[in-house]
């Protein structure tokens, strides 16, 4: 539990980050953050592998680069879905799942 917690939070941070550096994603603080966060990870356990296995041909051509506006359209799914969490573009959508990815993987870096 203290776990995920952890990884909610952390999140929430990342999230609030690429608010601050992507012109056009907009996080109304904590609170959004936090839902936005657990939203995110709700709808990446049960969306985003839908649209994985339908998209598999175009990410197979495009060398999994497609996953990137997969992840992208995610992430415009839960700023519609959460009070107080904007993204105005899905270009904004788009650089806000990339820099959220690479943060990502600098946590998981340093963490493990």
């Amino acid at each position: 539990m203290l776990e995920f917690l952890a990884h909610l939070v952390i999140t929430a941070a990342l999230l609030l980050i690429v608010a601050h550096f992507v012109k056009g994603v907009q996080v109304g603080g904590w609170g959004p953050a936090i839902l936005g966060a657990l939203v995110l990870g709700l709808v990446n356990a049960s969306v985003r592998w839908v649209l994985v296995i339908l998209t598999l041909p175009i990410t197979i051509l495009t060398l999994g680069l497609f996953l990137l506006v997969v992840n992208a359209l995610m992430l415009w799914l839960v700023s519609a879905l959460v009070p107080g969490m904007k993204i105005q573009k899905f270009s904004a959508a788009f650089f806000g799942a990339l820099l959220l990815s690479l943060l990502n993987l600098l946590v998981e870096m340093i963490i493990d």
